[in-house]
């Protein structure tokens, strides 16, 4: 899961670069409007591939720590095959 989110995450900021490239370096020659729309559009992309990257997957669990509920503790140390602490 995590090799995947950061294959989606580079994808999505190589798409954000390669649109401000594309957009300054090629496009504006023909319309400057166009290119301003790519830029807005490679601006949203960064908050979205942060949300995409740090999304939890479903067999991701994201405190390791005890919770302090031994019942809770064992339960989660059985399913992630983990041996009681002495």
């Amino acid at each position: 899961m995590l090799a995947r989110r950061r294959h989606v995450y580079f994808a999505m900021m190589s798409t954000c670069i390669g649109l401000f490239v594309l957009a300054w370096g090629v496009v504006r020659l023909w319309s400057v409007p166009v290119a301003v729309g790519m830029c807005v559009v490679a601006m949203v992309i960064p908050p979205l591939a942060a949300v995409v990257a740090n999304r939890r997957g479903p067999d991701d669990r994201w405190w390791d720590d005890p919770s302090g509920d031994p019942k809770s503790d064992e339960w989660w140390n059985e399913l992630d095959g983990k041996k009681p602490r002495q």
